[in-house]
C-alpha cells in the first residue's frame, strides 16, 4: 500500500473532523473516526517534523549534511 502524501492526509483529516463536528455520527463510529483522525494527525506531525529537520540542514562543500547555523557579526 502506497503511503499518502501530507496533503492527502490533511484532506482526510479535515473530512473526519467535519463528520465528527456534525454530531450525526453514532458513538462507536465516532470513536473509530476519532482514533483514525489522531493517527492521521500524528502522521502529519511526523512529516512536518521530518521536513523541518531537512530544511534546517544544508549540504556542505564536502557533501555532508550539517546543521544550519546563522552566523551573526
Amino acid at each position: 500500500m502506497e503511503e499518502k502524501t501530507f496533503e492527502e492526509n490533511l484532506k482526510d483529516l479535515e473530512g473526519l473532523v467535519k463528520e465528527l463536528e456534525s454530531g450525526n455520527v453514532p458513538l462507536e463510529d465516532a470513536i473509530k473516526k476519532y482514533t483514525t483522525a489522531m493517527e492521521i494527525a500524528k502522521n502529519c506531525t511526523d512529516k512536518i517534523n521530518n521536513a523541518t529537520e531537512k530544511v534546517n540542514k544544508i549540504l556542505s562543500s564536502d557533501g555532508e549534511l550539517k546543521d544550519f547555523e546563522v552566523k551573526e557579526d
